[in-house]
């Protein structure tokens, strides 16, 4: 079984394949000030919880867009799980694309792995709608080639801006008011953050579209793509484990540098 590990800004994101099949998936906090034991704990506790045992695991992989807590994973992983993982981005790994950008050491982990799995599913190109902590859009062409995106806040961080920065307006959930036109403080921010995100989507993929040479195909993913895509017009395709599919592959690709 293979061990695949998204280590995300709110949320690492774990799942076990067996083969190419995704058996098992389960989420921890992305707490900066956690030690190798404490992620190892973790782990095996969760993996406890699903009837997966060390002994069962194989092999696993690393991507991360959380510098402080890469090298606390792949410590933990090596110690007590399996030997060393691979780790997306470390000198010498192949990420299966041309980084088509201006400075490709900047890119996300999380970005790369995600175009990996989308031209996997979508060989004649692709726009990738990641909604979690930030919202990104990528884009990856029938060549192979990650072209760049956008990257904007996630919708609950700006709405917790909104609260935070203002005296009288409430948290309010994140639910999708009665109509856009709001009769009460609350389905007024509901409406800005739910409909006006949904708007934001739409008009980027929009203007996205609009600047390739080829007719890409849009997939979404992310924790927050189930609040938000229904409310788009062009979202419609999502794949809340997209991430960790690109991982598999990418562990396929490089599997014989383990």
């Amino acid at each position: 079984m293979l061990l695949a590990v998204d280590v995300g800004n709110t949320n690492v994101t774990c799942g076990v394949f067996a083969e190419a099949d995704l058996v098992h998936t389960f989420r921890l906090r992305s707490s900066r000030e956690r030690t190798v034991d404490e992620c190892a704990v973790s782990l095996h506790q969760m993996l406890a919880l699903r009837g997966v045992a060390a002994r069962d695991l194989s092999a696993a992989i690393v991507a991360s867009v959380v510098p402080a807590l890469t090298e606390t994973f792949a410590r933990a992983i090596d110690a007590t799980l399996v030997q060393r993982p691979l780790v997306v981005g470390a000198p010498g790994f192949d990420l299966g694309l041309v980084i088509a950008c201006d400075n490709p050491a900047e890119v996300g982990a999380d970005r790369i792995v995600n175009a990996v799995a989308a031209l996997a599913r979508c060989p004649g190109g692709a726009l990738v709608v990641d909604l979690g902590t930030a919202t990104t859009i990528d884009c990856v062409s029938p060549r192979g080639e990650f072209l760049g995106g956008v990257i904007a806040p996630g919708v609950e961080v700006g709405l917790q801006a909104l609260v935070g920065r203002t005296a009288k307006l409430p948290p309010v959930p994140l639910t999708p008011p009665p109509a856009a036109l709001g009769r009460n403080t609350r389905h007024a921010m509901q409406a800005g953050s739910v409909y006006g995100h949904a708007a934001l989507v739409d008009g980027l993929l929009s203007r996205l579209q609009a600047e390739l040479d080829f007719e890409a195909e849009v997939i979404g993913t992310g924790g927050l793509a189930p609040a938000i895509a229904p409310h788009t017009t062009r979202l419609r395709s999502l794949d809340p484990d997209l991430t960790l599919s690109g991982l598999r592959v990418l562990f396929e690709k490089n599997r014989g540098a383990v």
